[in-house]
Parts: structure tokens; C-alpha cells; sequence
């Protein structure tokens, strides 16, 4: 039986074609591949826990090494599919924490984009850097971010913001060392690995230059640029309400309900309910957008025969939109818009009904 690798030496300039993908597939059917997977995958998940520390609570796990390599040998499918033994076989091994399945994606976008870009060519600085840059940016910032906020709200029962600015500073800031590192290691390691007839492509072009060093700051800038704009928009855009503690929620309810009893003075209680408090990046102040109801006296005093008027009140009080909306206590009559400064002053107010 013919060795695939040895009788079917292609190279491919790029993954946007049948024959590459047939290639990938193929690669199931090669015994010394699925192997070579294996102890792929042993070194990935004992390489997890190694890291080189670099100050500043930086580190950088090894680990990526290993999947790059592996991903450049048996390409895309083989890749995607050893990307997920690897982060099941860690969680069972290594657990960290609570087991969440979809953080196996993350696993695997890493592994299947080292393999679109370093399988099956001729391995050159331009397609170890982008290659890295993708996998920093797009699958660690852009994927994992999602990912991470539907665990810590289903697992943790937490907020978790959507700009993690510790997180995606460090990514930024190791992109261009992980990428140097990844250049260098591969430099050192095709051509000692080639007799053996896993590696095609050459790697003689692979060489840290002017060039190199130019794209890689250029990346650095154009990735910080990116998280920069789009961090002031979602700043501006992401309702402060939403990480409201009870307690918070509480004191600002109760402060616009002082408001609101300011420009519609009545017998029956107000309750205003924070909907939404977007703040201004440049100039600091709040906008809150208000629910304005009237409290049902039958009803509160129906409350009170269990509780004080004040207790039955206190917990109408620290209500969100959606209970406030439910519960049979309250009336919306009215919707209002506050806006105030960082301490919470009252600039301006308007009826926006």
C-alpha cells in the first residue's frame, strides 16, 4: 500500500479548492498521520500546563506550539477533529473548572486556521503571522468573548463584560512575541522533521526581516485600532443597568423615583424603574431611560397586611423591567428620560410620552 504524503507531494497556494479539501480528508486514511495525531495530542494536552512567564502577569502557554505544528502536518479536518480530543481529553485530565462544552469551538478554530494557513504550502513569515494574528484576534477576542459570557451567565450566574480589557490587551501585547517564537520554532524544526516525510513545503523563506518586523507592528496597530473603536462604541452602547447589583438597583430606582415625583407630583406613589443608563464616553454623563409607574393602593395594601407598606414597597423598589412590567401592583402611565453627570446629578429631564 502506497504511502499518501510520498505519492501525492502537492502543494496548494491557497484552501479555496476541491482538491485541497480532498487532500485534507484523505488524510484519515494515512496510518503514520493518525499517529502522528496522537502524539499530537498528548504533547498539546501536557504542553497546556507549560507556560514562559514574561512579566506583568503575562505568559505564554507552549502549547500553541505543538497545535501549530501538528495543524501544518495533517491539515484542516484531521486538525479540527484532534482539537477536540485535545480539549476533552485536558478537561478530564487537567480540570480547571466546571466542564462547558462550547469552549471546545475555541480549540478548534485555533487548530483548523494554523492548518488553512501552513498546510500543504510553502511556509513563509506573511502566513505564520497572519495565521497567529487570526487566531489572537479573531478566535480569542471576537469568538471566545461570546462563548464566555454564555458561561458565566449559565455556569456562574455572573456578568461577564463583553470587553475584558485584561484579556484582550494580553493578546494583543503576545501577538507579535507568539508569532517571532512560532517562526523561530518552526525554523528549527521542518527541516530536522522532513526526512521523515510528514513535512512538504519548504520553510527556506523564513526569515525574521524588515518586512516581517513591518507587518507585524502594522497588525499590532491595526488590531489595537479595532478593539480601540469598537470598545467606545460598545461603551457607549451597552446599558449600565445590566450589572446592577440588588442593592445598586435599589438606590437607582429610588433615586429616580425622587425625580420623577419632582415633575409628576401625586397621591398615589410613583415608582420609576431604570430600563436602561448608557454612559458618554468623552463627556461622562448618563442617560437613563426610565419606566414611570403608579403604584395600585388596594394592592399595597393588601401587601402590607403581611409585611409594612415600607418592606412591600422596598421590594417594588429594586425591581428590573421585566418583573416591574408583571407585576399586577404597578401601572405604567409614562416613560421618562434622565440624564446626569459622573456624580450623579441631574442635568436634564424629559417625558418621553
Amino acid at each position: 500500500m502506497s504511502d499518501p504524503i510520498k505519492s501525492s507531494p502537492v502543494l496548494f497556494p491557497h484552501p479555496f479548492s476541491k482538491a485541497y479539501w480532498k487532500q485534507a480528508i484523505s488524510e484519515f486514511k494515512n496510518v503514520r498521520i493518525l499517529i502522528f495525531a496522537a502524539l499530537m495530542i498528548a504533547l498539546r494536552v501536557i504542553f497546556k500546563a507549560v507556560s514562559i512567564p514574561i512579566g506583568m502577569d503575562l505568559r505564554i502557554n507552549t502549547a500553541f506550539l505543538i497545535n501549530a505544528f501538528g495543524a501544518m502536518v495533517f491539515g484542516p479536518v484531521v486538525a479540527a477533529a484532534s482539537a477536540a480530543v485535545t480539549d476533552t481529553l485536558g478537561c478530564l485530565l487537567f480540570p480547571t473548572g466546571t466542564y462547558f462544552f462550547p469552549f471546545i469551538f475555541i480549540e478548534i478554530a485555533g487548530s483548523v486556521i494554523f492548518a488553512l494557513f501552513l498546510y500543504r504550502t510553502n511556509i513563509t513569515p506573511v502566513r505564520v503571522i497572519l495565521s497567529r494574528f487570526c487566531i489572537d484576534f479573531f478566535v480569542n477576542i471576537v469568538l471566545n468573548t461570546p462563548i464566555m459570557m454564555l458561561y458565566y451567565q449559565l455556569i456562574m450566574g455572573k456578568y461577564y463584560a463583553p470587553f475584558d480589557m485584561l484579556r484582550i490587551i494580553k493578546n494583543l501585547v503576545l501577538f507579535p512575541l507568539e508569532s517571532v517564537i512560532l517562526i523561530l520554532f518552526l525554523v528549527l524544526t521542518v527541516p530536522r522533521v522532513r526526512s521523515l516525510g510528514f513535512i512538504i513545503g519548504s520553510v527556506q523563506s523564513l526569515k525574521l526581516n524588515r518586512r516581517t518586523v513591518a507587518m507585524l507592528l502594522a497588525l499590532f496597530i491595526a488590531g489595537g485600532a479595532a478593539v480601540g473603536l469598537y470598545s467606545a462604541y460598545a461603551y457607549e452602547h451597552t446599558s449600565l443597568s445590566a450589572k446592577y447589583s440588588a442593592e445598586e438597583r435599589l438606590q437607582k430606582n429610588l433615586a429616580m423615583t425622587a425625580e420623577v415625583n419632582l415633575h409628576h407630583p401625586s397621591a398615589d406613589p410613583n415608582v420609576a424603574i431604570v430600563e436602561s443608563a448608557y454612559p458618554s464616553l468623552f463627556s461622562g454623563n448618563i442617560t437613563y431611560t426610565v419606566g414611570i409607574y403608579k403604584a395600585d393602593a388596594e394592592e399595597i395594601a393588601k401587601r402590607s397586611e403581611k409585611s409594612t407598606i415600607e418592606e412591600a414597597m422596598q421590594s417594588v423598589y429594586a425591581y428590573s423591567k421585566t418583573p416591574a412590567s408583571k407585576d399586577e401592583l404597578l401601572h405604567r402611565y409614562g416613560t421618562a428620560l434622565i440624564i446626569t453627570s459622573k456624580d450623579g446629578t441631574v442635568i436634564s429631564y424629559s417625558d418621553q410620552n
